[in-house]
């Protein structure tokens, strides 16, 4: 927590001297061994009241940073056997805890948007958060539909079978779109590979459904990718970021223009 707070008073600097936004925070309750079965949903209740402790403290540093948004990453939020498996308890469990976020949420002032990403087959067969239609269905039923809205990545639609202009048209019909990730995966690979865009046809498919959901309000567009294995030098991460930016442009104004 100390070492938490020094770093958000540093970024907190760095950002009042360079007028850069922050678009979310998230925190990492996936990758840490203890969530291996979970975080809301892990049977160890330890755990959850950990995870719980975690995402206070990043939810507290996103408002101390005027984020717009604030995402979930269900990483874990899934089971790997029936056998051992309570599937209506885990989602009630889940559905309770995202529900405290929201109150906390509102208890403290936080003005920004709650997001859930859909995040299929990474790394449990079985996510709960699978995709836009699973995620509205899971909102609905905890009543979360107008609280809640969903962060959307293009691998991650991949992953599920659809397109991303599926997922994007999807969420925006059922009054949830609300942030994107432009990350791309190989289609050949089955896994999420997380690369940066780099087709123009696609993309503008993405921002045609966008356009027409009239923009993503408090949402915006987010790399939630990485360089590959080949790429040394500290030049190649920067190369990327502008390669990305200038295909979403450019995908950008082709949607404007078949609007």
């Amino acid at each position: 927590e100390k070492r938490l707070s020094t770093i958000v008073e540093y970024i907190k600097n760095k950002k009042n001297k360079s007028g850069v936004k922050l678009l979310w925070g998230t925190s990492n309750c996936f990758s840490n061994p203890r969530y291996m079965n979970g975080a809301a949903t892990n049977p160890n209740f330890d755990v959850v009241a950990r995870a719980g402790g975690q995402v206070k403290l990043a939810l507290d540093a996103t408002m101390e940073l005027d984020g717009e948004n604030y995402v979930f990453w269900g990483g874990r939020e899934g089971y790997m056997s029936l056998l051992n498996t309570e599937m209506g308890r885990e989602l009630d469990h889940m559905g309770q805890f995202l529900a405290m976020v929201v109150e906390y949420k509102h208890k403290i002032g936080f003005k920004g948007q709650i997001l859930v990403e859909p995040k299929p087959q990474e790394p449990s067969k079985h996510q709960y958060d699978y995709d836009a239609a699973t995620c509205f269905g899971f909102l609905q039923k905890y009543g979360l539909e107008n609280e809640v809205k969903l962060n959307l990545e293009q691998g991650h639609a991949i992953l599920a079978g659809h397109s991303f202009e599926h997922e994007i048209a999807t969420a925006s019909a059922l009054g949830v779109l609300g942030s994107i990730d432009m990350n791309r995966n190989d289609y050949q690979s089955g896994w999420d590979t997380d690369q940066f865009p780099n087709n123009v046809p696609e993309v503008a498919m993405a921002y045609y459904h966008i356009l027409k959901n009239g923009g993503l309000k408090a949402g915006g567009t987010n790399f939630d990718a990485k360089l590959r294995r080949q790429s040394l030098d500290a030049k190649d991460l920067i190369a990327a970021h502008i390669g990305g930016m200038d295909i979403c442009a450019r995908g950008l104004k082709a949607a404007a223009a078949m609007i």
